[in-house]
């Protein structure tokens, strides 16, 4: 059985808290690649990345889950403000943190990315050398096209942004955070305003430690952060499981379209919150990414 420790590490913002998964010592010997791993927008280590991480420690690597910024059970303010550029800053401090741990091979560093977290692990690894491989799981990766098809058009998009322009003068007149739910399908402001099984059922991601609230003035940075542009700047090995019936497919195709480096794509079946905590989902990703890494690192 892998073994779990809770870890706290700190980058230039917060500390952060995570979760760290190694190998069962009865077969490990020596140091292990590392995989740090990030879950979807606004989710906490609890609701997917912990079960990816225990997943690819099952498989013989050393993996790191966190709670970001603000979130979870790390520290940070404002709470539950989704930043692209504030989460690869944490990526970069969990895999400071992974590196020199001493059951991790400090040169043999992954990032795997469920969702919104595709775009963030394609981020750091366009910028960090470290990063030698990616796997991005059922990955949410947009550009201003795709926003617009999510999001309303042009003019959802702008009414966005002016919600979040008045919800940035109130922060910084009164240090209030104004917030929507994540998920809610009475709310038509929620950031996904959608009955959403995963996120509202205690029983998968509807925890706890997930409040289901999103800082209103987070939204540009979330609207305009352009993850095709990033593709062409990433040049190493990266494998893409993806389904036809999961989130925006056509960005996934467009990435992988534009990868500098080694690719690979595998088609699956399941709709998107499947591959958060759902079986065969989970198993079938965690496998290639294991069978990936151990190619790649």
């Amino acid at each position: 059985m892998p073994l779990r420790e809770h870890v706290r590490f700190a980058d230039d913002a917060a500390k952060l808290a995570g979760h760290l998964f190694l190998p069962d010592p009865a077969g490990r010997i020596g140091p292990v690649p590392g995989v740090v791993v990030a879950g979807t927008w606004t989710s906490v280590k609890e609701q997917m990345a912990d079960r990816y991480a225990e997943e690819l420690a099952r498989r013989g690597f050393a993996a790191l889950s966190f709670d970001f910024t603000g979130y979870g059970e790390s520290g940070g303010r404002p709470r539950d403000y989704e930043s692209p550029e504030l989460k690869v800053q944490d990526l970069r401090a969990a895999a400071d943190f992974l590196t020199r741990h001493p059951a991790v091979s400090d040169m043999h560093l992954g990032a795997l990315g469920v969702c919104a977290g595709a775009m963030y692990v394609s981020a750091f690894a366009a910028e960090d050398p470290r990063v030698r491989s990616l796997a991005l799981v059922a990955p949410w990766l947009h550009d201003r096209r795709l926003c617009e098809e999510n999001y309303g058009g042009p003019e959802g998009i702008e009414a966005k942004k002016a919600a979040a322009a008045e919800a940035r003068r109130r922060y910084e007149d009164s240090g209030q955070v104004a917030y929507v739910p994540v998920v809610s399908g009475s709310d038509p402001d929620a950031a996904m305003p959608f009955d959403i099984d995963f996120y509202l059922n205690p029983k998968r991601g509807g925890i706890a430690q997930w409040p289901n609230r999103f800082a209103v003035m987070a939204w540009p940075g979330w609207l305009d952060f352009d993850a095709v542009a990033i593709a062409p700047q990433v040049t190493v090995p990266v494998l893409l499981v993806h389904s036809e019936d999961a989130a925006i497919p056509d960005g996934a195709r467009r990435f992988h379209h534009g990868l500098a480096g080694p690719k690979r794509f595998l088609w699956t079946e399941g709709a998107q919150f499947d591959f958060y905590d759902q079986s065969p989902q989970v198993d079938f990703a965690a496998d290639a990414a294991a069978e990936h890494f151990a190619r790649t690192l």
